[in-house]
């Protein structure tokens, strides 16, 4: 596929990079959850929904500036992932300030859900707990996965704006 046009070619390396880059930032999350053990919060869960959609839609933008469909098409869908990497940049932010202690987080957040069953104290206990939005499952570098994702939506958002204003 040769693309004459710099300004299409451009749109369609960035939408392929964003793809890839969104598809493996969520993949690592579910890597340390399912291989490394890691349990994901409820805000950690929250902050993955941008990247599900995001990959979808960063694809349906290299397949629109591959088959050099209006450019307008293909930049709408670079600014949705762009709007979409800024959303996970504040669930982002605000999880870390939960971790830090800076503001509260949710209520229910590690908490068991009321039982209306019969269900036992002891059955109760046994259920899986996820863990408390306040605390980090791990630092590294000084950051948690949260800081992580922080940084990663914000390069990710920088570069599927530029590719959606760039002339």
């Amino acid at each position: 596929m040769t693309l004459t046009n710099p300004t299409n070619r451009f749109q369609t390396l960035t939408a392929g990079f964003l793809a890839l880059a969104m598809a493996a930032t969520v993949g690592t999350a579910l890597g340390f959850q399912y291989i490394g053990g890691y349990l994901p919060c409820k805000l950690c869960l929250e902050q993955r929904v941008p990247y599900y959609i995001g990959v979808p839609v960063m694809i349906l933008a290299l397949i629109s500036s591959a088959l050099k469909a209006p450019a307008v098409i293909t930049r709408c869908l670079l600014l949705i992932g762009g709007l979409l990497m800024l959303w996970g940049l504040g669930l982002g932010v605000y999880h870390s300030g939960v971790e830090w202690g800076w503001w509260e987080g949710p209520t229910d957040c590690g908490a068991l859900p009321p039982s209306n069953s019969s269900e036992s104290l002891l059955d109760q206990l046994n259920a899986v707990i996820p863990p408390s939005c306040n605390v980090a499952a791990g630092r590294f570098l000084g950051l948690s996965f949260a800081g992580w994702n922080v940084i990663a939506s914000a390069v990710l958002a920088v570069v599927a704006m530029r590719g959606a204003l760039k002339r």
